[in-house]
Formats: structure tokens, sequence, C-alpha cells
């Protein structure tokens, strides 16, 4: 038997990545997958007025510091919903609003330097026996692509067949079909079908095949997001939120056509569960990022034919 655990849309989220790291060896299991969006949103500035003064004003983080202590302690609450604690001047803020590449450059760097600092921790804290597959998503820039693939300690499973034990292969794509936010790995069904159809011919045999794909397949209780307006805010219909199907169509007819054992998805939050499509099992397990909460799969893969593949969801 092969266990896995599953997570998506951490987001940038300290907490959440330290507890994917603590429940892998807590639900003793043999590969780690971490994928789909794993990068913060946004810069949240922490300026530097005096010694032992620092202004911050972001989310619920509004106020003046007065000592180290506090500002170690920001900074943790700040990296624990996703966002990267940036210390800086006020002389500093001026110059970056000045030149309109000045920011976008910062928050790649900073972005960067994340990544590296995600991984440096897992190093120490995974152990060793953990095969580790770390995957992006669509919000992430390509620029940490070379960071994970170049670490030996993980697996940066896109364009290639990886082998998760003997039995059972995975194949991956992190693109997602289009939506309203223009993130960087999106783009029409159409594109994305082929895609996708590159992926399955690595391959010759899927009966124990397990798919790494971000998007959900379209139509299912996995793809259900709020409807939006022209100003993308949710709409509403007698004090609820409208809710319609976001998923991809490409993704859908993919495991239809090729039936695999297992496909995997993120990208909707809002939409954890499982669905039985055929003979396949496909799993969203959603995100709470912002409340630090680790929504996830343990998945164990059949050691043989005759046995079933079994699961259980994490919510903690």
């Amino acid at each position: 038997m092969t266990r896995i655990l599953f997570s998506c849309d951490t987001h940038g989220s300290d907490l959440l990545w330290n507890k994917n790291l603590r429940a892998s060896t807590f639900h003793k299991i043999d590969i780690l997958i971490v994928s789909g969006d794993l990068t913060g949103k946004a810069i949240a500035p922490i300026v530097k007025q005096k010694a032992d003064e620092w202004y911050v004003s972001w989310g619920r983080e509004k106020g003046t510091l007065h000592s180290e202590k506090e500002l170690k302690a920001a900074i943790k609450r700040i990296r624990d919903r996703g966002y990267y604690p940036y210390e800086t001047t006020w002389d500093e803020i001026k110059q970056l609003k000045k030149d309109p590449k000045a920011l976008p450059a910062l928050f790649d760097q900073i972005m960067q330097d994340d990544i590296r600092r995600w991984l440096e921790v897992a190093e120490k804290k995974l152990p060793k026996n953990i095969k580790a597959i770390i995957v992006p998503g669509n919000d992430d820039a390509f620029e940490i692509d070379d960071i994970i693939s170049q670490n030996d300690r993980f697996i940066f499973p896109l364009n290639k067949v990886v082998q998760l034990d003997d039995r059972h292969e995975m194949i991956s794509c992190e693109w997602v079909n289009s939506t309203p936010w223009d993130t960087p790995r999106e783009c029409p069904d159409k594109e994305l079908n082929a895609k996708i159809e590159k992926e399955f011919k690595r391959l010759d045999n899927y009966e124990n095949l397990v798919c790494n794909f971000h998007a959900p397949p379209y139509g299912t209780p996995l793809d259900l997001a709020p409807k939006l307006d022209k100003e993308l805010k949710p709409k509403q219909s007698w004090g609820q939120i409208v809710m319609e199907n976001v998923g991809s169509k490409a993704v859908r007819d993919a495991i239809e056509n090729y039936k695999p054992l297992l496909s995997l998805h993120g990208h909707i939050h809002e939409s954890n569960g499982f669905v039985r499509m055929g003979r396949t099992l496909v799993l969203n397990p959603g995100s709470e990022y912002t409340h630090g909460v680790l929504r996830a799969y343990v998945v164990d893969l059949p050691s043989s034919p005759s046995d079933e593949i079994k699961f259980y969801y994490v919510n903690n």
C-alpha cells in the first residue's frame, strides 16, 4: 500500500505549509503532494519609523509596533495568512510609487525568496523516507519552477510521468480554463485540452494512473464557485450567493475518455469533496488558507488489482 497526502491552494500561508509537513508524519504517509497555487498574493508593508517603532496597516494588522517581539509576532501572523511581510521605510514606499516596474519586481523577488525558504524548512522537517511532490498552479509565476525543479529533495512533476510506486504513475497539468482574473497559467478549454492530451500520450496504459490536474472537471460538485457580476462581485438571490460550475470541460472529457484510477484537483476553494466518474475517484480538498485550516485527502493506493482505493478527509 502507498499512502498519499494531497493538499492544494496553499497561497503563501506559512501555517498551512507547516501543517502539511506535520500531517505527513502524523498520518504516516509515503508521498506528500502539495499542488497548485503555492505563492502569496500581495506584500504587506511594515514601515520602520524610528528605533523600536514600526507602523503596519494590512488586513487585521493595524497600528504601531513598539518592540522586536511585537514585530516578530506581526510578521508571523501576516505570513500565516498568506501574505509577504516586508520591512521598509516611507522613503522607499515613495520611490516604489514613482516607478511602475519597481513594485512588481520587488514582489517577484520576495515570492522567489519565500519559495526557497519553504523548501529549506521542508528539507529540515520532512522525514527523508517521504517522497515530496511540489506543483505550481495557475496563480503561480513561472519563475518558481526552476527553484523547485533544481532542488534534488523535491519532485517537480510537470511535463513528465512520475512513478509513485511499482504500480502507479502520475501525470500533471497546472493550467486551468479561462478565469476572470487573468492568471499566469490559464487558457481557453480548447488549448487546455491539447495540453492534457500531450500528458496522456506519455503513457500507454491508464488503469493505475493518477492524474494531478489543477482545474476540476466541469459540471460536478467540485467546480461550484460564486457567479460574478460585471464588477466581479458575487451575485446574490434572496440573500444567498448564486453558484455556478466553472471547471474545465477538457478535464472532464479526459477523465471520461481515459478513465484513470484517481484524479486530484484544486483551484475551486469552496467546493471540497469527492465524486465518482465511472471507475475514477475524483477529489478536491478545497482550501481555507486564509483561516489557516489544512484541508487535504489521505489516499491509500491499492497494492493489487483486487483491492479498492481508500481515502479519508483531513480538515484541521
